[in-house]
């Protein structure tokens, strides 16, 4: 019996961890789990306001220790530093690296053209669009407050800004939820809009089993 692979799971926010785990959980359950945080990334982009090169080489040494543990493939959970984990991506391969939002993009350009994108961490609206191709409409969209208030543990003060903000995107084809520590509020939005809805985690895992051999 062959083991299962070993997945490295690298944040920038600690509200990450849970909802990919639950992904995992219910997808991928043998797969090996290892969880590398560092929450002063997300905190200092926000102060910098902008990615530098300085970033670029924090996240190539996390790579570089997730592949010295034996890691079969990395995700990173944290939507606003493309860049960066492209620049992991191209140091590690052939090793599967994934952007957080790649195979939620990917999901999210079969089901329409206009696509709702809705975050509540403001930087990732001003790198992840980007990321989406040219062919489709992007409609930015953040839930002001939200991402504080989970921080204060409010969770439902975090929801319920979440789904006032989603109300704006219900002419749109389809509403990407941009962040993993949001994906929980899916149904919620499907329910206030009457949108289709899709989230990074499940999007995420689904597609490591494919580039892993675990799935057909």
């Amino acid at each position: 019996m062959t083991t299962p692979p070993r997945i490295t799971l690298i944040h920038a926010l600690k509200h990450s961890i849970v909802p990919i785990e639950a992904a995992f959980a219910k997808a991928w359950p043998a797969a090996r789990l290892m969880n590398l945080l560092d929450d002063s990334l997300s905190a200092d982009l926000a102060r910098d306001g902008r990615l530098n090169d300085a970033m670029t080489e924090r996240f190539l040494a996390l790579g570089d220790y997730a592949a010295a543990t034996g890691a079969d493939g990395i995700l990173f959970t944290c939507s606003a530093f493309g860049p960066c984990i492209e620049a992991v991506a191209r140091a590690q391969a052939p090793m599967p690296v994934l952007k957080p939002n790649e195979a939620m993009i990917e999901r999210a350009v079969t089901m329409g053209r206009r696509i709702g994108l809705l975050s509540t961490f403001p930087p990732t609206l001003a790198s992840m669009p980007p990321e989406f191709p040219a062919s489709v409409q992007v409609v930015p969209k953040l839930a002001d407050g939200a991402l504080a208030a989970l921080d204060r543990g409010d969770r439902a003060t975090h929801d319920r800004l979440i789904v006032e903000a989603s109300q704006d995107l219900r002419d749109c084809d389809v509403i990407a939820l941009a962040q993993f520590s949001i994906a929980a509020t899916a149904p919620l939005v499907a329910d206030a809009t009457g949108r289709p809805v899709v989230t990074t985690p499940d999007s995420a895992v689904d597609k490591l089993m494919t580039l892993l051999g675990a799935k057909a």
